[in-house]
């Protein structure tokens, strides 16, 4: 629970009581590598805080070609925010690419913290406000930047993680194929 109780402080300042309210919904939960969080068709019902381990967020064609979305990675939360928000299926998959270790809550009973521990909505609201400025970044660097420019980005937001895990999602998380990334790492 450190860990999830020094992120939250580092977004916004609480006092260990204010904090315990939201922090004793979570249980710690495992998931094996190649196992899902979230499945898309499905409701989802429960956000993750990741201890250890990486996930991918992704999207599969009728087709069933997989586009990676997003990386979850350490110290970082995890859910079908979508689903969790709208009560709607979930579009995404979101997979364990390693080993995984969470902190777990149900949202509903993390929303309805919100009337009696404001504190608590407004830290739900910055998290919110961060994870839509980072959508948006994401989708412009897709537009505006071209495949190498994205990779040197990658590797900067995502440090040591093309050494865990598959380059073929690093692939389909940049927009290139397999082969593509060979190119642009031997140039780099």
């Amino acid at each position: 629970m450190d860990k999830l109780s020094a992120f939250i402080s580092r977004l916004l300042p609480f006092a260990q009581n204010e904090l315990e309210p939201f922090v004793s919904l979570f249980s710690e939960a495992r998931l094996s590598k190649n196992g899902y969080f979230s499945n898309e068709g499905e409701y989802a019902t429960r956000v993750g805080f990741v201890t250890q381990g990486v996930l991918r967020a992704f999207y599969r064609n009728p087709k069933g070609v997989e586009y990676n979305k997003t990386f979850f990675t350490e110290n970082n939360f995890v859910g079908a925010y979508s689903s969790l928000i709208t009560k709607q299926k979930s579009l995404i998959n979101i997979q364990s690419l390693t080993d995984c270790t969470f902190l777990v809550a149900d949202f509903e009973k993390i929303t309805q913290l919100y009337d009696h521990h404001p504190k608590i909505e407004r830290f739900a609201r910055v998290l919110a406000e961060q994870f839509f400025v980072t959508k948006e970044t994401r989708e412009i660097e897709l537009v505006m930047l071209d495949a190498g420019e994205r990779y040197k980005l990658f590797q900067h937001t995502y440090p040591n993680l093309e050494n865990i895990i598959p380059q073929y999602h690093i692939a389909s998380y940049l927009g290139v194929s397999p082969t593509q990334l060979s190119r642009i790492r031997a140039k780099n």
